[in-house]
């Protein structure tokens, strides 16, 4: 696991508590780095494998 809580802690503290803007923006970098760290789940992957065995077959051979 990496060390992004710190990341995060920098960022919350960067931001003025007077600016609105500042806030909004710290929360969002926060909610971004939080979406990276998630994983993809099984039923998506399975799902662009098939998509992908779908397209592959779908494709004339050029090899002919």
């Amino acid at each position: 696991m990496t060390d992004d809580h710190g990341a995060r802690h920098q960022i919350a503290r960067s931001a003025r508590t007077d600016n609105p803007n500042a806030q909004i923006a710290t929360k969002l970098r926060a909610l971004y780095l939080s979406v990276q760290e998630e994983a993809i789940p099984d039923r998506f992957l399975d799902l662009l494998e098939k998509l992908d065995a779908v397209e592959r077959q779908s494709m004339p051979d050029i090899a002919e």
